[in-house]
């Protein structure tokens, strides 16, 4: 049995022992596998959950349906309103904590009216390493993350994944359209919007893994590195891509994709506070199989 192989044992056993549960779910590679894996585990007592909001790409939301869809999970959809909050729209750097207070105020409700007693998200090893406000609004919520629980990284999941014909298995990185606007940019519906189609058209053209960041009128193209070449040589239909989205200017980011990129600019003081928070506040955001942390209700 390999490591991977032993943590989704344990993931399976802390599953069983919450007796019910709602995943929040997005269609990715993390988000997946846990809905994957609760779903054997809780069987109807699973419920998993779409939240759509103008914050994601429609392409990357049907998606997450066929993928629901293909594994036969007990998909609900509902809607958030993040946008509705001047303090996500202004985007300071915690823009992803009043997102997921958001979001997670929804699910809870949700999960009452289904008699589910546990919301849990995706979060993985992995994700410890990044600026992620996120983390605090689920720990304030009593959400569990059973993937960083048993210690899962990004790689096993990936690992775990192929080894269980999860369609997601080699799918790239996703992340809300907001995190393409440097911090303090506000964030407008119709910008969502001009960046979701200047990805997607980036896409079309055979691109796997694109970011478009957005600053004024110029659009940052973000590709994998092993795709820059490639990339290169599409230049003007790259640029054509995204003047039609609406950017007047296209440029190509000769480092590549990098996760959370737009963090660089943050202080140290930033960084250490959200993590301090986290280290500070009361149980760990990790589901413990023996006692999880707080109940919906």
């Amino acid at each position: 049995m390999t490591t991977a192989e032993q943590k989704y044992a344990e993931l399976r056993h802390m599953l069983q022992g919450l007796g019910s549960a709602l995943v929040a779910y997005s269609g990715g590679v993390d988000s997946t596998l846990l809905a994957f894996a609760a779903r054997a585990a809780l069987g109807d007592r699973c419920l998993v959950v779409l939240a759509i909001s103008d914050a994601y790409a429609a392409s990357e939301i049907e998606d997450a349906r066929t993928t629901a869809r293909a594994l036969g999970l007990h998909l609900v959809e509902t809607e958030t309103h993040e946008l509705a909050d001047e303090r996500f729209r202004s985007n300071p750097h915690d823009r992803c904590y009043y997102c997921k207070i958001e979001m997670f105020g929804v699910l809870r409700g949700i999960a009452g009216t289904h008699d589910i007693e546990w919301i849990l998200d995706g979060t993985n090893a992995d994700d410890t390493n990044d600026h992620r406000p996120g983390r605090l609004a689920a720990r304030e919520q009593g959400v569990l993350s059973p993937l960083l629980g048993v210690g899962l990284n990004k790689s096993e999941i990936r690992e775990l994944s192929r080894e269980f014909s999860l369609p997601t298995w080699a799918k790239p990185s996703g992340a809300c359209l907001a995190s393409r606007f440097p911090y303090g940019t506000s964030i407008t519906e119709p910008m969502l919007r001009q960046v979701a189609e200047a990805e997607d058209g980036c896409r079309a053209l055979g691109l796997v893994q694109v970011r478009v960041r957005t600053h004024g009128d110029v659009a940052r193209i973000e590709v994998e590195p092993s795709e820059l070449e490639r990339a290169f040589l599409l230049r003007h239909d790259l640029a054509a891509t995204v003047r039609a989205a609406g950017f007047a200017f296209a440029t190509l980011d000769l480092e590549g994709y990098s996760t959370g990129s737009l963090n660089r600019v943050l202080d140290a003081a930033t960084r250490s506070g959200t993590q301090g928070a986290l280290s500070h506040s009361s149980g760990d955001l990790a589901a413990d199989s023996a006692a999880p942390s707080a109940p919906t209700s």
